[in-house]
């Protein structure tokens, strides 16, 4: 199944890598990326389409552990 993940992040360094490997560690194949710096903040808005097996519900959870993540929400794609 297909899902899409929208994110809010820190512009942190190594915090795009920490996102995909947390991905792919919890079964899902990223397929997309599109991302974009929020003007006069710290902060990108990042948009993964991602593919797997497994619950999204854990993918969602694990990204929102993450100490540069500010929000996720992660929708099937249609």
């Amino acid at each position: 199944m297909r899902y899409q993940l929208d994110l809010t992040l820190r512009s942190a360094e190594g915090v795009l890598a920490r996102v995909i490997g947390a991905t792919e560690r919890r079964g899902f194949r990223p397929l997309a990326l599109d991302g974009q710096a929020e003007p006069g903040e710290d902060r990108w808005q990042l948009r993964v389409t991602v593919e797997g097996d497994r619950s999204d519900a854990s993918l969602q959870q694990q990204l929102a552990k993450m100490y540069d993540c500010l929000s996720v929400s992660v929708q099937p794609c249609p």
